[in-house]
C-alpha cells in the first residue's frame, strides 16, 4: 500500500482504484485481452498527470494510457505482470475552447467523441470524425491510434483533423503545442509523431481540432451490388460527379446487414426481393454547401448514371434526416452483430482501391480452401482502400476453433495484404495484437527508426510498454 501513498496525495484516495475496483479497465473491448494492474489513477488534469508520470518514470513503473476502451487491437490493456499503472483519462473532459473565425475547437483527451460532435455543431461547425463507437471512445484515443471512420474519404484521418498537441512525456514534462496554425515550419512535426504512437512514446492531454462549415444538405443512398469491381466503378462516377462533395463510401457485404437485421429486429433492409439477395451494398453520402436542391439533383445524376451503366442493380435514397439515419445505423451497428456472434479474427486493412476486388476473390479462395466454411465478414471505407475483413466461425468451427486458426489466417490474409502492397493495419492501430508481425511486412529502416524514436522519448521503456513496437528479445 505504501507504494501508492504518492498516488494517492496526488489524486486524492477516490482516484486511485485498485482490488475489484480495476475490472472494467483490465480487459479490452474484444474481450481478448485481460491483464492486471498496480492501480487504475484518473488523474483530473494535465499537472496531476504530469505528477503521475514524473513519479512512475522515477520508481520504473510501466504505464499504459487509456481513454474510452474501445480499441480492438488491446494497446490499452496492462500486461499480467501486475506492474503498471492504468491511467484512465476520462476525467480529462473539457472543452476548453471553440474559435469560429479560426475554425478550431481544443479539447481535452477524455472527451468523448460524440461530445464534441455535438459541441461544434453547437457552435454552428462540424467535427467530421464519425465511427461505431463514438459514443464510448475518446478523442485522446482517436488521437493515439490516428482513428480513420466513414468520411476519410473527404476530411482525412485524425491526423489530418488536428493542428496541435499537449502531451506529458515520458519523463513527465508538460509539452505545450496547442497552437491552432495551419501553416508552422519552425522544425519537426512533433504532433504527427505523438498521432498514431498509442501511447508508446507520452500521453496526449488536449488538441486543437480542426472544424468546417456544417453542410447545407446531406444526401444518402444504399445502392444493391452484384460485384466489388461494380462497387469500385460506381465509386469513380460518384467521385467524377460529385467530387468533394463525396464524404462516405461505405462496401458492404450482405451476410454484414443480414447479421444486423437478425440481432436487431426492429431495423430493416429497404430492399425486398431480389435486391435483398445481392452480395454487395455501397453506402454513400453526399454533403453540399449549395441547397438541397443542388444536393439532390446532383446525387440522383449520379445514381442514374450508375443505373444506366448496369453497375448499381437497385437504390434507395434517403428521403428524410430519419432515413438517412437509419441507412447508417445499419452499417454502424455491424460491428456489435459481430460481437453478438461471438468472437472472430479481425483485419484491419488497406489496399489500394483498384485492387480490392482482386484482393478479395483470391483470399477468400485462399481460406476456403484450407478452412472450409469459415465465414467472411466483409465491410469497410472503400472511398479510401480501407476494408475491415473478417472471419466469423460460421457452422463449421466453434468459437476456440477458429481463434486457434488465428495465426494461420494471419499469414494467409497478411500475405496477401502484402503482396497487394497494402498495410495490416489501416485505423485500428497495432497494440499488442500485431506488433510482432511488423517485422514480417515492414520495412527493417522504418523499423529500426522506430526503435531509436522510442528509446529517445522514452529512455526508461515505461510508456505502454509491449504495445507497438516489435519484441526484440525473441
Amino acid at each position: 500500500m505504501s507504494q501508492l501513498e504518492h498516488l494517492y496525495t496526488v489524486l486524492g484516495q477516490n482516484n486511485v482504484l485498485t482490488g475489484p475496483a480495476m475490472s472494467p479497465y483490465l480487459e479490452d473491448w474484444r474481450g481478448r485481452y485481460t491483464g492486471t494492474a498496480l492501480a487504475v489513477v484518473r488523474p483530473g488534469s494535465t499537472q496531476e498527470l504530469a505528477q503521475v508520470v514524473r513519479w512512475c518514470n522515477q520508481q520504473a513503473v510501466p504505464i499504459v494510457p487509456q481513454g474510452g476502451n474501445t480499441g480492438l487491437c488491446g494497446g490499452a490493456t496492462p500486461d499480467n505482470s501486475g506492474r503498471a499503472i492504468v491511467v484512465s483519462l476520462t476525467r480529462l473532459n473539457q472543452i476548453r475552447s471553440i474559435d469560429t473565425d479560426n475554425d478550431t475547437m481544443v479539447v481535452e483527451a477524455g472527451c468523448i467523441l460524440h461530445s464534441v460532435q455535438q459541441q461544434a455543431r453547437q457552435a454552428g461547425r462540424l467535427f467530421p470524425l464519425s465511427l461505431a463507437a463514438e459514443g464510448s471512445c475518446t478523442i485522446g484515443g482517436n488521437l493515439a491510434t490516428n482513428a480513420g471512420g466513414t468520411q476519410v474519404l473527404r476530411y482525412g484521418n485524425m491526423r489530418d483533423l488536428c493542428l496541435g498537441l499537449e502531451v506529458v512525456t515520458a519523463e513527465g514534462e508538460v509539452l505545450h503545442g496547442l497552437q491552432g496554425l495551419r501553416k508552422d515550419n519552425t522544425g519537426y512535426d512533433l504532433r504527427n509523431l505523438y498521432i498514431g504512437s498509442e501511447g508508446t512514446l507520452g500521453i496526449i492531454t488536449a488538441a486543437t481540432l480542426k472544424l468546417y462549415p456544417l453542410p447545407k444538405a446531406t444526401c444518402t443512398a444504399l445502392l444493391a451490388l452484384d460485384s466489388i469491381p461494380s462497387a469500385v466503378q460506381v465509386l469513380n462516377i460518384a467521385r467524377n460527379g460529385l467530387g468533394a462533395a463525396l464524404t462516405g463510401f461505405e462496401l458492404i457485404a450482405n451476410n454484414c446487414l443480414q447479421a444486423v437485421t437478425h440481432c436487431y429486429p426492429d431495423q430493416r433492409l429497404p430492399f425486398q426481393g431480389e435486391s435483398s439477395r445481392l452480395p454487395w451494398f455501397a453506402l454513400l453520402e453526399l454533403s453540399d454547401s449549395e441547397s438541397m436542391e443542388h444536393a439532390r439533383e446532383q446525387f440522383e445524376a449520379v445514381i442514374a448514371e450508375a443505373l444506366e451503366l448496369g453497375v448499381v442493380q437497385d437504390a434507395v435514397i434517403a428521403e428524410s434526416l430519419a432515413q438517412s439515419q437509419a441507412l447508417w445505423h445499419l452499417r454502424e451497428s455491424i460491428p456489435l452483430a459481430e460481437k453478438a456472434y461471438g468472437k472472430s479474427i479481425k483485419h484491419d486493412i488497406s489496399i489500394p482501391v483498384s485492387r480490392i476486388a482482386e484482393f478479395v476473390q483470391e483470399t477468400n479462395t485462399a481460406l476456403q480452401a484450407q478452412f472450409p466454411g469459415v465465414e467472411h465478414i466483409i465491410f469497410g471505407h472503400l472511398g479510401d482502400g480501407n476494408l475491415h475483413y473478417n472471419l466469423a466461425k460460421g457452422s463449421a468451427f466453434s468459437e476456440d476453433e477458429l481463434l486457434a486458426l488465428q495465426p494461420q489466417v494471419y499469414h494467409i490474409v497478411h500475405g496477401n495484404v502484402h503482396r497487394f502492397a497494402g498495410s495490416i493495419s489501416a485505423e485500428h492501430g497495432v497494440g499488442q495484437l500485431k506488433r510482432n508481425l511488423l517485422p514480417l511486412y515492414k520495412d527493417p529502416v522504418q523499423l529500426a527508426l522506430m526503435q531509436r524514436i522510442k528509446k529517445a522519448l522514452d529512455p526508461n521503456a515505461i510508456m505502454n510498454p509491449g504495445k507497438v513496437l516489435p519484441d526484440t528479445s525473441q
